[in-house]
């Protein structure tokens, strides 16, 4: 049996869940290994002088920091034909506690750069746990489930304890905007139509050198510069008896390229932000890992959102595991945010970006 381990900032938990299931039926698979920056430590793993190996994206990566703390990434193996070891460095960065690795199948260079948040730097927000996944599908499954919208109150409507529960007594509702792209989640209108509004008043992000803050309506958003962006909207409520509202909250998911999420609550109690990495240890396995962050007087509601993500996640586990690519699904009119979706996840790829069947033909 394969464990889930959720480590927070007290203790250790354990959880029993279902073999990682490898036999499934492939289907006609975009290629595996998009482009962009991925998150392949964390930063706390990595330690002065420490180096480690790191098996991603088809790459052998040693990770090293210097005793002046600098992050490093080079080759794990020297590269062929005798070539330097020096020439086989990575593009890295280390922002928001995660080490990434900028992949790209044409070698280019970074195209765009990850932004810390101020609260995380600054230790404002102070860490409270993380959880691991490994998840067999393709990279571009995960992702895909912010654009469809469909699945939020069918997957994560039901409210299970112990079993789950008749929804005409409790149920999760989830309502927003809707899935879009080009955009951060802080430039789109918020539930009440005001633009620009931010989640938590304190929070003042900073995104391609943008100030962000509740009276600045004049921005020009350039989508150019945002390409690499989708955000999504949300508002969840658990419903009792179909009358009673209970913990509310808005979320603001930004998704920042192929493999990096940012979703900021904005609860009763104050705010939790959680970011989303997912790596792809193989071509159809997947390293999903989560990082809870909130202040320090919220960290035992921080840790119980925290748990109930978790749970939320395995449910979508359940079918990603199962699940078969369709390359051309049959989507009724609900569902247009899913081909949107596609056609910009497709701008990931370019025309060397590695395919199933040519790492299949690789020795590993």
């Amino acid at each position: 049996m394969e464990k889930r381990i959720i480590k927070c900032s007290t203790s250790k938990f354990v959880l029993e869940r279902g073999k990682y299931f490898k036999r499934r039926k492939i289907g006609d698979l975009p290629p595996v290994y998009p482009n962009g920056w991925f998150g392949i430590l964390e930063s706390s793993e990595l330690a002065k002088g420490q180096v480690k190996h790191v098996s991603a994206l088809g790459e052998n990566f040693a990770v090293f920091r210097t005793q002046k703390g600098k992050v490093s990434i080079v080759d794990a193996y020297c590269p062929h034909l005798g070539a330097n070891m020096a020439e086989g460095a990575w593009h890295c960065r280390e922002v928001n506690g995660i080490i990434f690795v900028w992949y790209h199948a044409e070698l280019s260079d970074p195209e765009w750069e990850l932004e810390p948040i101020p609260q995380i730097s600054d230790g404002s927000w102070r860490f409270q746990g993380r959880n691991d996944f490994h998840v067999s599908c393709h990279i571009q499954d995960i992702p895909e489930n912010g654009a469809d919208w469909a699945h939020l109150n069918a997957v994560h409507g039901p409210a299970k304890i112990k079993k789950t529960l008749p929804s005409k007594i409790i149920r999760h509702s989830w309502t927003g905007t809707g899935w879009r792209c080009h955009q951060s989640s802080k430039y789109i209108d918020d539930f009440s139509g005001n633009k620009n509004q931010q989640i938590v008043n304190d929070v003042k992000l900073h995104i391609n050198n943008i100030n962000i803050n509740g009276n600045n309506k004049n921005n020009n958003i350039n989508n150019q510069s945002k390409k690499h962006c989708a955000a999504i909207n949300l508002h969840h409520s658990l419903v009792l008896f179909e009358k009673w509202s209970i913990i509310n909250m808005n979320v603001k998911v930004e998704q920042i390229g192929p493999a990096y999420v940012e979703l900021f609550l904005d609860t009763t109690f104050g705010p939790v932000c959680i970011l989303q990495t997912v790596t792809p240890l193989e071509p159809l396995k997947q390293r999903v890992t989560h990082y809870v962050y909130s202040p320090l007087l919220l960290s035992p509601y921080a840790k119980i959102i925290f748990w109930g993500e978790s749970f939320m996640f395995e449910r979508d586990i359940a079918v990603w595991n199962y699940k078969k690519y369709q390359k051309n699904p049959k989507l009724v009119k609900e569902d247009h945010t899913i081909s949107s979706y596609r056609k910009w996840f497709s701008n990931f790829y370019t025309d060397n970006s590695p395919t199933y069947q040519s790492t299949q033909s690789l020795d590993w």
